[in-house]
């Protein structure tokens, strides 16, 4: 293995993943808040989707709509990394071969992309149910709901292109370890002995541009919604109205906070000590996965009252 870690390659066979650098000692204590927060991904976004589509199948409201593409896209991406890493860490399984690296890596940010629009486009429902709630069925039919979806498939998987495509192009002449436990866009290109500055550039374009536009649009929106909320008779009125967005607006903040910084201190970061870079990445994986299926089923009346009758078996 030692040859192989360092030597002249154009494009090396397989990648080593080192986990964790510096922490590799404790790979199987990190291990068991990295599977417990997998296992309540997976549980709570199933259950999400089994809620919405078996329990409550006469339900047409847009928000249910986004919220159970939300809730396949969180187990998309959260199982494009958990389970490698799992096997870094418990079977000491660090190899992965080029292809399935940059494979790993398109879906990665093809899926992070999908999950900024939803975030985007639950914004914009929240905004038309507050701003125009008359309108509100005719505005967003489940054609045009349809459409939106599509439309954010298609951007996550055309944004997320370039990432693998610039990768495959540079030459790997010095090594092919990748000091993460997934294959992150700019952790690979960096092993790369060549001028990668287009694929920082790209990278960066994705954050502050698309991220930072999604962001914009998701702030106009809800700029738009408090004014509403503002100008309503009653405090009461205004609280209850508030309450509908406060779901949404913390699943803003699990997303993009984590989403920033991590990415801000992979590029510029470099008095942040690596594992703890790495830490901020997975919370930025993991994290916002792991919290929606608590944020909309604690704050969502229909998705909570079948729940409880899902853990206390009673008939409603």
């Amino acid at each position: 293995m030692s040859d192989s870690n360092r030597t002249d390659f154009t494009n090396p066979s397989t990648f080593i993943l080192l986990g964790i650098p510096g922490l590799e000692a404790a790979h199987v204590w990190i291990s068991i808040p990295f599977c417990t927060m997998y296992i309540i991904v997976i549980l709570g976004n199933f259950t999400i989707l089994f809620i919405i589509v078996k329990m409550e199948p006469n339900i047409h409201e847009p928000m249910y709509y986004f919220l159970c593409m939300l809730a396949v896209t969180d187990l998309l991406i959260s199982t494009s990394t958990v389970p490698k890493m799992l096997s870094i860490f418990w079977f000491n399984s660090r190899e992965i071969s080029f292809s399935a690296c940059l494979t790993q890596m398109y879906f990665i940010h093809s899926f992070s992309a999908m999950e900024s629009g939803i975030l985007v486009a639950m914004a914009f429902d929240r905004y038309v149910a507050i701003c125009h709630p008359l309108r509100h069925s005719a505005i967003l039919t489940i054609s045009v709901v349809a459409k939106i979806g599509l439309a954010l498939v298609l951007r996550g998987g055309i944004l997320a292109l370039p990432y693998p495509f610039l990768a495959r192009r540079w030459p790997y002449c010095r090594t092919n370890i990748i000091p993460h436990f997934y294959c992150r866009h700019i952790a690979v290109v960096k092993l790369a002995c060549a001028d990668i500055r287009i694929s920082s550039y790209y990278g960066l374009f994705n954050l502050f541009f698309v991220s930072g536009m999604d962001v914009f649009f998701i702030t106009m929106s809800y700029t738009q919604i408090l004014w509403a909320i503002f100008r309503l008779p009653t405090k009461d009125a205004r609280l209850k109205t508030f309450g509908t967005c406060i779901s949404h607006l913390c699943a803003i903040l699990a997303l993009y906070t984590p989403d920033f910084f991590s990415s801000l201190t992979q590029r510029f970061g470099h008095n942040v000590p690596l594992h703890l870079r790495i830490l901020f990445a997975s919370v930025y994986l993991m994290v916002p996965p792991m919290l929606h299926p608590i944020i909309y089923g604690a704050r969502t009346k229909q998705i909570r009252g079948r729940l409880l009758q899902l853990l206390t078996h009673k008939e409603t």
